[in-house]
């Protein structure tokens, strides 16, 4: 009955339910699509970076992540590489030695990240083959190739076919020196990788540096990052007797990490800021509401209705507007959401800063659960709740000077 009732009172002013209706649906189409869009950017901006070339995770020795070294090597990668692509969810692992060195052209010389990287296995845990501007690619059977950044390249004033020296310290203290051919060089839009990196054949990086066939880290990736990051306990699980750590996302580039963080972090404050004042306003609503009905009340608790049951009363109508609101602004963001998640949106003029962070022109919202509810059933809450001061304002009525206040 009182549900009923509830439902009758708010349209007994249509124009006003109907303002209040279309404040929270606005406010939750807006929070839908903002947080599907602020997610799916920074899904886009994680895989893009990481593909690059860290992968979607790493199994390295232990200690390796905060001093890396050549000398920290996993020295039978072959049964842990075959346990590891069982795991579901990985779809490739791909084994690198990774080592620094002054490369060297003319009289320019300058010191480099050299990662030695199985032609076959790394363009599936990394997209840099994706990024040749000049050359091509290493591949099978290359033998005294490399690719390098393009900055590296025009720091060393080299192009594709010259020739570049590397000069390092092996695995066993002796010199690393090897004679290169440039075969391709790479364009990540990324200045620290393409001044500072250098790729060459694992089995020509091994052979230099005195590794045998050791390696430093073992890249993973797979279809996506969610699928490895829920596959990383059973990562740690199949490498639990071995001396090496796993390395997720976070560990990886710790800076987009903090990035995201703060980036979400303050937009938590305007969504915060939203969900107030929407609740302000329809409370604000709802009380005035509740003002001029107090002879309505008046009567109602004359003629035997207890101050608990109108208030609860005058609590459904706020939670049925709520619930209405709430539901169509859900349906239409989520049908906007999905409209630009088809065609994308694109903001001119955003290039350069987007580069910095591997993102592409156009962007993509991924609408989800978390997206499409989060943010709503908060602000639903709110409203719910903040319907306590409205009753107990009408809980403390009396019904003779209730029944006596004018319209």
């Amino acid at each position: 009955m009182l549900a009923g009732l509830a439902w009758r009172n708010l349209w007994r002013q249509p124009r006003r339910t109907l303002l209040s209706l279309a404040s929270i649906a606005f406010a939750a189409l807006v929070m839908v699509f903002l947080m599907s869009f602020q997610l799916g950017v920074y899904a886009t901006m994680k895989e893009n970076v990481l593909r690059i070339v860290d992968g979607f995770a790493q199994v390295q020795p232990a200690g390796y992540r905060e001093n890396p070294s050549l000398r920290k090597t996993i020295d039978a990668p072959g049964p842990i590489i075959a346990r590891l692509r069982t795991v579901p969810g990985v779809g490739a692992v791909a084994p690198r030695t990774m080592g620094f060195a002054i490369v060297s052209s003319g009289d320019k010389s300058f010191g480099t990240a050299v990662f030695g990287v199985d032609p076959a296995m790394e363009p599936r845990v990394s997209r840099l083959n994706h990024t040749i501007v000049n050359g091509r690619y290493l591949k099978a059977g290359d033998e005294n190739a490399v690719v390098i950044g393009k900055r590296l390249a025009r720091n060393l004033d080299v192009k594709a076919g010259d020739t570049i020296s590397v000069l390092g310290e092996a695995l066993d203290g002796s010199i690393a020196a090897d004679v290169l051919t440039v075969v391709g060089i790479f364009d990540t839009g990324t200045r620290e990788i393409d001044r500072q990196l250098a790729e060459m054949p694992l089995a020509r990086f091994q052979a230099t540096f005195a590794m045998n066939d050791k390696v430093n880290t073992l890249a993973i990736s797979g279809n996506t990052l969610a699928d490895v990051d829920s596959a990383l306990g059973a990562i740690r699980r199949s490498i639990a007797n071995e001396n090496l750590k796993v390395q997720n996302w976070q560990a990886l580039e710790p800076g987009l990490d903090g990035a995201i963080s703060l980036d979400f972090n303050t937009s938590m404050l305007w969504y915060t800021s939203l969900v107030v004042i929407v609740v302000f306003i329809i409370l604000n609503t709802l009380l005035m509401s509740v003002l001029e009905r107090t002879r309505e009340f008046g009567v109602l608790l004359s003629v035997g209705m207890r101050p608990a049951q109108v208030g609860i009363m005058v609590w459904l109508e706020l939670t049925f507007l709520a619930l209405v609101g709430l539901a169509v602004g859900i349906a239409i963001g989520d049908a906007v959401t999905l409209v630009v998640a088809h065609y994308g949106l694109e903001l001119p003029g955003t290039d350069a800063i987007f580069s910095r962070w591997g993102l592409p022109g156009r962007l993509f919202p991924r609408l989800s659960l978390v997206s499409m509810l989060s943010a709503p059933v908060i602000m639903g809450l709110s409203i719910v709740v903040a319907g306590i001061f409205p009753y107990r304002h009408v809980d403390q009525l009396e019904p003779i000077s209730a029944m006596r206040e004018s319209l």
